[in-house]
């Protein structure tokens, strides 16, 4: 028999203590728990569950639509508890029923449920478009790693235009999601399919004597990762958009949707009998007053536009189908605020007024990627403008924005198709992405060189887009500390010891001119002094570097709008200086951007110039390639210097 020492001994008896630890730590933990946590080690959590039922019934009245939610999530770290506080959202289309939700904690070998008991019903004043959203708030007890949450609820959908897309998937990984269409045999349903490549999604379709049931299931769908500046998670997520193209009741055939012109009759119906009351009197006076003295109509709708982005305050506030119908321009006029669709309702009667036909207009942001023919439901707008036309031109005017300058739409609407209103007829129209050039930033800064301090006097003129953001940004600037901070902000070059001394601003808050800020600034230690020899690098601004991006990124990116600068940089070489070395000039130049880089001397000035232009909107992970590859070669420009050498 094998003796023991004692060294022997307290090995084992090390071993047996670690196992026991190890034992310990995990039996504060479900064996579900393990298994998730090995395999999907970065996620904060899983859904072990996601199941949605809609039941479709046909009544005399119409059809009863309620949609049952399912869900249970497993918490793997401990974040768990950033998950606490959570948020359901109704409305008067979306009607709340019952509600569960339970915290489930793992204690002694088993789950130990706890209920919310507390929900607590607020308004949600966000939306901008659609109706009286809600939300019921409510708070998981005691949630933790290991912990797991149930959700229960159920809606019933007053609308059958407002079914919902369902997704398969999310940013964090889903072992079931299972979606049940139960509907009565005479509604007639049609499925859009959108991100879906592949057929793992298991569908099956199963007739009975008095109901079609549909049934879609996935599994272990891995989680999709969540990166900054991405497009709407509706251009990546699997989702399956279910719509309600008829349906019977008493043998008669009720057609709802399927095609652009039955959400467009839809819609008309809803506005054909907007501004039927007699227009206030002061409202005509002041149509009168403010277009007195323009010649043309162009002038007569830019005045209108400008007085309704100035005077009526944008306050969205909808209450069931008030989220589709405009108030009445009286009603509007009266207040001096209103939603989206209040603003193109004024917006139509001041026009009309002046003697000026505008056409209500339907268009849905560009987080919405669908296009009318994709998706013809109201799921497809979120927007209400006004178009009007003049020789061929269709202009697009938001009211519900600031400084919007009139020939060019809001930014979120670029490039998105809009439904445009003929009476009984329609038209869907393409808004124009704004060309590059007219979101523009030129900067001519003449600088010299004291004591290693560089000092400058600029003059820099925005316009478009860029323009627009500015001045929103202005507006929380209530004293000259707070500008000159700002600017020093926006108008940064060299480096961070960069700062304004002083400013004068011209055209602050016109809609038409360019914004100029002329400005002098220092930087500290900028230039540096190496025996006979000055080192300086003219390349103050280097936006284009901002622009690459990351290359392990996996989606698309996205940016408000095109972008053009132009920087002119004159140096006074010092006295005694002569140029000893200069830059080569460099340019790169393909479909997306456009970049160069050159330098020169006159007389005893050495002149700097950069240009960039950035043609895209969005970019595709090829697009990023290219784009980094082109950002590459100007980042090697922007590390050359100018060596200025005594004489």
């Amino acid at each position: 028999m094998e003796k023991y020492t004692r060294s022997k001994i307290n090995k084992l008896g090390l071993i047996t203590f670690f196992l026991a630890v190890i034992t310990s730590v995990n039996a504060q933990y479900s064996s579900e728990f393990l298994k998730y946590k090995k395999l999907h080690p970065e996620a904060a959590r899983v859904r072990l569950l996601q199941e949605t039922i809609i039941t479709i019934k046909a009544n005399k009245e119409g059809l009863d639509i309620n949609q049952e939610f399912i869900e249970e999530d497993l918490y793997l770290n401990e974040a768990a508890t950033y998950n606490s506080k959570n948020t359901l959202n109704f409305s008067a289309f979306f009607e709340m029923n019952e509600v569960k939700a339970s915290t489930l904690s793992f204690e002694n070998n088993n789950y130990v449920e706890k209920k919310v008991e507390k929900f607590t019903q607020k308004d949600d004043l966000n939306s901008s478009f659609y109706d009286d959203t809600k939300s019921l708030n409510f708070v998981y007890p005691n949630l933790k790693k290991g912990s797991k949450s149930t959700l229960n609820y159920s809606q019933k959908i007053k609308n059958p235009r407002f079914l919902s897309p369902f997704y398969f998937g999310d940013y964090f990984p889903v072992v079931k999601n299972k979606v049940t269409i139960i509907a009565d045999k005479g509604v007639a349903l049609e499925f859009r399919k959108f991100n879906i490549s592949n057929n793992n999604i298991k569908f099956t379709k199963q007739e009975k004597r008095k109901q079609t049931i549909y049934t879609w299931q996935l599994n272990n769908q891995k989680e999709y990762e969540y990166e900054a500046k991405t497009p709407s998670f509706k251009t990546i997520l699997p989702h399956i958009a279910p719509i309600i193209t008829s349906y019977k009741i008493n043998r008669e055939n009720k057609k709802l949707l399927g095609d652009v012109a039955d959400l467009y009759g839809w819609y008309y119906s809803l506005v054909e009998n907007v501004n039927t009351e007699a227009p206030n009197k002061d409202l005509i006076a002041l149509v009168a007053e403010i277009t007195a003295n323009k010649k043309t109509e162009l002038e007569k709708v830019k005045a209108i536009y400008y007085w309704t982005q100035k005077n009526i305050k944008y306050i969205a506030f909808e209450y069931a189908l008030g989220g589709f119908i405009p108030r009445e321009s009286n009603e509007v006029f009266r207040k001096k605020y209103g939603d989206c669709k209040d603003n193109s309702s004024i917006l139509y009667r001041m026009l009309e007024l002046a003697g000026v036909k505008g056409n209500l207009t339907w268009i849905g942001t560009r987080d919405i990627p669908y296009t009318y023919s994709e998706m013809p439901t109201p799921v497809v707008d979120n927007h209400m403008i006004l178009s009007y036309e003049n020789n061929g031109r269709t202009y697009y005017l938001d009211a519900t924005g600031r400084y919007i300058k009139f020939g060019i739409p809001t930014s979120f609407i670029q490039g998105k198709e809009a439904l445009v209103s003929y009476g009984n007829d329609f038209k869907i129209k393409n808004v124009p992405i704004i060309d590059a050039k007219i979101n523009a930033v030129i900067d001519t800064t003449s600088i010299k060189i004291e004591n290693g301090t560089v000092l400058g006097n600029s003059k820099t003129s925005i316009s478009g887009y860029p323009k627009i953001d500015l001045f929103n940004d202005l507006e929380d600037e209530n004293s000259q500390t707070k500008l000159k901070q700002l600017y020093n902000k926006k108008f940064v070059k060299g480096n961070n010891k960069f700062l304004v001394n002083s400013f004068k601003e011209t055209n602050k808050y016109h809609y038409d001119n360019d914004f100029i800020v002329d400005y002098s600034f220092e930087i500290k230690n900028y230039a540096k002094k190496l025996g006979d020899e000055i080192y300086i690098n003219l390349n103050l601004n280097k936006d284009l570097s901002t622009y690459k991006t990351d290359k392990k990124r996996k989606n698309t990116i996205e940016y408000d709008y095109k972008k053009y600068y132009s920087y002119t940089t004159v140096l006074e070489i010092p006295e005694g200086y002569k140029v000893d070395y200069l830059p080569e000039a460099v340019k790169v130049a393909n479909k997306l951007i456009n970049c160069e880089i050159s330098y020169s001397i006159k007389e005893n000035k050495v002149l700097y110039h950069q240009t960039i232009e950035l043609n895209f909107l969005t970019l595709s992970i090829e697009e990023q390639k290219e784009v980094n590859k082109q950002i590459k070669t100007i980042e090697r420009s922007y590390k050359e210097i100018v060596v200025l050498k005594k004489e």
